[in-house]
């Protein structure tokens, strides 16, 4: 960013987020000071810099938080959409080298660029650079993968790093058992078909509703009327998963719940009828909230 003229003498910028200063004249003419100078730190340009740095802050989160939407739902996205906000550095860090699909399911690769023309670059499984310009991709949930060992390995042989959890997702496949190396689940509850709710992680025990439902929104849970929530869109259907984690201003011991699932207009699933990636997203919400209970000294649950 462009250094500006702040005060009588000084110059600043926001350099990796913070606003810096330099003097414009003297023998430290030119040299980032360690620290903001006294006489700037109530400079309206100073304070300008500020509300634009938090500014920025809060539009990469509402990116990374809107293209996870994209992912955990396996939406598809207008190709021209994806061109049209690559410039945006905030956007291209939360797209690049995700796994995107165009028209051939069998045909994933990693996003890694987007030409002057807005074509997709992707570096498929073979490693060859490909050009995509298919009106729409997906950027898959991974338990739509059938081959998630192999998109890892390749991955790490490119050095790909993704500020979206995707290829290292933990996902979970109806047995109950982690399909990516996940916390083990097992249980009569993960097996069944014909019921509407899993067991395998109520009886998790919270000091407090609070500590409970604090860890839900920290894992970015939504909390209403009890439950911890997340919804995901599982083959262009709505489906809502929840964890009963207590009555709201219930102030002692808590313990999770059972773990269920419901449509659109709110009515019950029963696991048999629940999408693959609905049941992921559950077991993994369940899981991440179970995984914070007290232990005892003894090592017991």
């Amino acid at each position: 960013m462009a250094w500006l003229a702040a005060g009588e003498g000084y110059e600043i910028a926001l350099v990796e987020g913070r606003v810096a200063a330099r003097p414009t004249a003297g023998r430290s003419a030119g040299r980032q000071l360690k620290t903001l100078p006294k006489a700037l730190r109530e400079h309206p340009e100073v304070e300008r810099l500020r509300q634009f740095s938090e500014w920025l802050d809060r539009h990469a989160a509402a990116c990374l938080a809107q293209v996870d939407t994209w992912m955990v739902s396996s939406l598809p996205v207008p190709t021209a959409l994806i061109a049209r906000v690559w410039p945006d550095e905030a956007w291209r860090s939360a797209l690049r080298d995700l796994v995107v699909i165009g028209e051939d399911p069998d045909e994933p690769g990693f996003l890694r660029d987007v030409t002057d023309s807005g074509e997709l670059r992707v570096v498929d499984l073979d490693g060859e650079t490909v050009r995509l310009a298919p009106r729409t991709v997906t950027l898959p949930h991974p338990v739509l993968l059938p081959d998630l060992d192999d998109v890892r390995d390749f991955a790490a042989e490119l050095g790909i790093e993704q500020r979206i959890e995707q290829i290292h997702r933990a996902t979970w496949q109806r047995t109950g058992v982690p399909a990516a190396g996940g916390p083990g689940a097992t249980g009569s509850g993960a097996q069944r078909g014909d019921g509407f709710e899993v067991q395998d992680f109520a009886g998790g025990v919270f000091p407090s509703r609070f500590s409970l439902t604090a860890r839900a929104t920290a894992l970015g849970y939504r909390v209403s009327g009890g439950y911890a929530t997340c919804a995901v869109r599982d083959a262009g259907r709505a489906t809502s998963a929840a964890v009963w984690v207590g009555e709201p201003y219930w102030e002692s011991e808590q313990s999770t719940g059972a773990l269920t699932w419901s449509d659109a207009d709110g009515q019950g699933v029963r696991l048999a009828q629940v999408g693959p990636v609905a049941w992921s997203e559950g077991m993994r919400m369940a899981a991440a909230l179970y995984a914070g209970r007290r232990i005892d000294e003894g090592g017991n649950a």
